[in-house]
């Protein structure tokens, strides 16, 4: 049998190690902007909490150990000048680890401060192994010695501020090995017939399956993919809590949710080699539509959050999606999706279109999803060029859909709705070179420097030549060398790490690239492709990125910065005629 490559290597400062399904990751990084000195086991479980610290020993002394960390998408070592330890997952729940030079310590990282918080820790007399109990998770953590010998333990059984944790030790000149498995209330004693070194093959093996399915057109022109493969493998998690489907959440850094418009880039970039996946990012969030039809602004494991929405561009996603799915969708499932987007669409055009309005209205900028842009200073609940656009996708994909399901009434119903939509955008908000904003309550408009005034070039063919040119030429002027500022350089409110206001970001490089592309202006949609893959090609898939430097902003390991990356890479690769690279079967380590 071949070996599996290693595959890229990373900083598990910019992105965490972790594998499919998991709902912990071995990182740094333990809260927002924050870096711990040692590497934790960080939960995403009922938020983001680091867990358990995580610490090289020198093996005479027991104190920590200077070390360097490597990491590949199968193996993260810390490696010193007397010996070295390696981590790997055996399954999305437990990591194995094995040392030899270096002693290791499993420590809890939050002290309790009462009783009842905090993390305690005790000897399991039933099923062996150390036991950390997580206040925070609500879960159990359980070190199991599997060769070598506990050093130390400390703070078994303790209440208050004692330390806790557990440090383990070679018998002699050999080498130790420790499983840490995470679990809710009870599991059998840990037992496995695997090897150290088949934990690892087994595990290098299951990323290059997934890369060799999602990216079998990468080559040397394409140099991040197998990285951007990573990124969303290991930020996918397994259905727990309120978390309905397996998802790839935005981060397994502190961004660690599915945000209602960010999760369609994801299943766009997933379709055509995984397309069960695919489908179930697309549909997770409308498992928790409400009765108005309108979608959560996020989901995570523990919370569904309401009190914002994000913009209808599922109706332009979806149809993407049909076109990429190695199969189309079943007619039963393109019936529920219908139901689904039907009603998405509903709460469009009733909630949020004001007594007498034919254009819906956002409440704030959370709503379209680019929370701070200028578009939105004057006010905030204000009819936007950008939601019109995507509610006229939206639209013409029901009818589409209707269409093919037979409700041909459906069908004359939605395009007709489509055409008033876009005749009402043209009418109310197109002033001869550029869309403007108005205002629900006062009927006042303006125009911004933001590149959302633009964003209706996502209307691509349905647009009038004369518009999608003028818009062409205003979003040139948003082409920095590291791609699409969202606020002009020239613009007095340009920031450099102002979220919306300035920095580069992925859904709206790859809309109007997109847009741009359906209406003909192939060559700028290529330039944009060509500086967003560059960008991370260089700087990796951080949530936005300086617009004039291109350095990484926020958080560093977003997937739908990798999402986009892949998706655009793809299609850059079937228009250059690549041919797929070799599967990782025929790649020897």
């Amino acid at each position: 049998m071949t070996a599996a490559r290693s595959g890229p290597a990373f900083s598990v400062r910019d992105i965490p190690f972790s594998t499919y399904g998991s709902w912990f990751d071995i990182s740094p990084v333990v809260a927002e902007k924050t870096y711990a000195e040692d590497l934790h086991l960080v939960s995403h479980q009922n938020g983001m909490h680091g867990v358990l610290r995580l610490v090289p020993l020198n093996t005479a002394k027991g104190d920590r150990a200077e070390t360097h960390v490597e990491a590949t998408p199968g193996l993260l070592s810390w490696i010193g000048e007397s010996g070295r330890v390696d981590l790997a997952y055996e399954s999305p729940d437990t990591v194995r680890l094995r040392g030899s030079g270096l002693g290791f310590g499993v420590f809890a990282a939050a002290q309790a401060l009462t009783p009842f918080s905090g993390t305690y820790f005790f000897h399991d007399p039933a099923a062996g192994g150390h036991v950390f109990t997580s206040y925070e998770t609500g879960r159990r953590y359980r070190v199991t010695v599997l060769s070598g010998t506990p050093a130390e333990v400390a703070g078994a059984q303790a209440l208050g501020s004692a330390g806790r944790g557990v440090a383990v030790t070679a018998d002699g000149d050999g080498a130790w090995e420790i499983a840490i498995d995470e679990l809710d209330t009870a599991r059998p004693p840990y037992a496995s017939s695997a090897t150290f070194d088949g934990v690892v093959e087994s595990a290098r093996r299951a990323f290059a399956d997934f890369v060799d399915a999602v990216a079998p057109w990468r080559s040397s022109a394409t140099p991040a993919a197998e990285l951007a493969a990573y990124v969303v493998w290991s930020a996918t998690v397994r259905p727990a809590g309120l978390v309905t489907r397996p998802a790839v959440l935005m981060s397994k850094h502190w961004m660690d949710k599915v945000w209602s418009w960010d999760h369609c880039f994801n299943a766009l970039a997933l379709a055509p080699g995984c397309p069960e996946l695919a489908l179930d990012q697309f549909a997770l969030p409308f498992d928790h539509q409400d009765d108005s039809g309108a979608l959560p602004d996020s989901v995570t494991h523990s919370e569904v959050l309401y009190n914002f929405v994000k913009p209808p561009i599922h109706g332009w996603a979806f149809g993407h999606l049909r076109r990429l799915l190695p199969a189309p969708p079943a007619e039963g499932q393109l019936a529920e999706i219908y139901d689904l987007l039907e009603r998405w669409t509903a709460f469009w055009l009733t909630a949020r279109r004001a007594p007498g309005a034919e254009l819906p209205h956002y409440q704030h900028g959370n709503d379209s999803g680019w929370d701070n842009a200028t578009t939105f200073d004057p006010e905030r609940v204000v009819v936007t060029a950008d939601l019109a656009a995507f509610l006229v996708l939206q639209l013409r994909e029901l009818a589409r859909m209707a269409g093919e399901l037979g409700k041909q009434d459906a069908a004359r119903h939605w395009t007709a709705a489509a055409v008033e939509t876009q005749s009402a955008l043209l009418d109310q908000l197109w002033r001869g070179d550029r869309f403007v904003a108005r205002s629900v309550a006062t009927g006042n408009t303006w125009s911004s420097a933001s590149l959302l005034d633009l964003m209706p070039i996502a209307l691509g063919e349905y647009l009038p030549g004369e518009i999608s040119s003028a818009l062409a030429d205003h979003i040139k002027a948003h082409l920095t060398p590291y791609g699409l500022a969202t606020e002009l350089p020239t613009s007095p409110h340009y920031l450099a790490d102002g979220y919306w206001r300035g920095p580069i970001w992925a859904p709206a490089t790859v809309l109007v690239e997109d847009g741009l592309r359906r209406a003909g202006h192939q060559r700028l949609a290529d330039d944009i492709s060509a500086r967003f893959r560059a960008l991370c090609e260089t700087h990796g898939f951080a949530e936005n990125f300086d617009a004039l430097t291109g350095t990484g902003l926020r958080d560093r390991a977003y997937t739908w910065t990798a999402g986009s990356y892949l998706l655009l890479a793809a299609a850059h690769a079937e228009r250059d005629g690549h041919r797929p690279a070799a599967s990782s079967a025929d790649v020897v380590a």
